[in-house]
């Protein structure tokens, strides 16, 4: 990776509160521009306060923070943004198409604003590059939870970002989809050259492709390389819960323990 290429996060001394309540304090870390990030934590250990943070949805309790060379603030277009998965009405009656408009003009359902044609056709862009148009028409409401999660990156990819913040998009996939999802993530960070920040309970279907792993517990934040970070003693410290790293004969990493453990936390 280019260094003379500036950093898409830095952090110095940071702390996130919720109230008057510290969640996690001095807080330092540089993310590098390009870089695909997985953030691991127990549920109620601040991952998406980070994310609110980056977004500029949340003032730093502490410390300072630089989000591609700029403080951050809200309505940020140079950052696509995923929201943890909510369920979507059956009976919801908007296109594929146009809840992916929203990511271009997110006032009004399906109704373009300035160059019509231009919309149209980053829409349209964003539907092929997660592979959709077989049912981008279709009432999303309708879709499995796969395709809706397809249109939701196409939402966030539509304004053309330089960062993709990710809050638990493999939460209610099947172990398939999941891997297709975090596969396709890191295509779409390729091509285009995205940061990508992606919140996951588990870490198995991102291993083959995360570059570093940051996660936040006991009040604190670090990251670090895959290798480093997903061990036996690392993540059975972090969850205070006995997780267990292994290795097959071939020199692949999985992780045994971790979602089951994560699903007892409280939100």
């Amino acid at each position: 990776m280019d260094r003379s290429i500036p950093p898409a996060i830095v952090a110095e001394g940071l702390a996130a509160a919720y109230g008057d309540r510290l969640i996690w304090q001095n807080a330092s870390f540089t993310v590098k521009t390009g870089e695909f990030v997985a953030v691991l934590g127990p549920n109620g250990s601040g991952k998406s306060t980070l994310l609110r943070l980056l977004l500029g949805l949340t003032p730093p309790a502490a410390g300072s923070l630089e989000v591609l060379g700029k403080r951050p603030h809200r309505g940020n277009a140079q950052i696509g943004y995923v929201p943890q998965r909510r369920n979507i009405d059956r009976d919801l009656p908007v296109r594929g198409r146009d809840f992916v408009h929203l990511g271009i003009d997110g006032n009004r359902w399906g109704v373009a604003l300035g160059n019509t044609a231009d919309s149209h056709q980053q829409v349209d862009q964003a539907i092929m590059a997660v592979e959709a148009r077989a049912y981008a028409d279709r009432p999303i409401g309708r879709l499995s939870g796969g395709e809706q999660q397809r249109l939701l990156l196409a939402q966030a990819l539509a304004g053309g970002p330089q960062m993709l913040l990710l809050d638990e998009p493999l939460a209610s996939l099947d172990l398939r989809n999941q891997i297709v999802i975090a596969e396709l993530v890191a295509e779409l960070a390729r091509a285009n050259k995205l940061t990508v920040l992606l919140i996951a309970h588990d870490i198995n279907p991102l291993l083959p492709i995360v570059d570093r792993v940051l996660y936040v517990a006991h009040g604190g934040v670090a990251i670090g390389k895959p290798a480093e970070v997903i061990t036996t003693e690392q993540l059975s410290r972090l969850y205070d819960a006995p997780i267990e790293v292994l290795h097959d004969t071939h020199g692949h990493m999985f992780v045994v323990g971790l979602e089951a453990e994560s699903a007892h936390h409280d939100a």
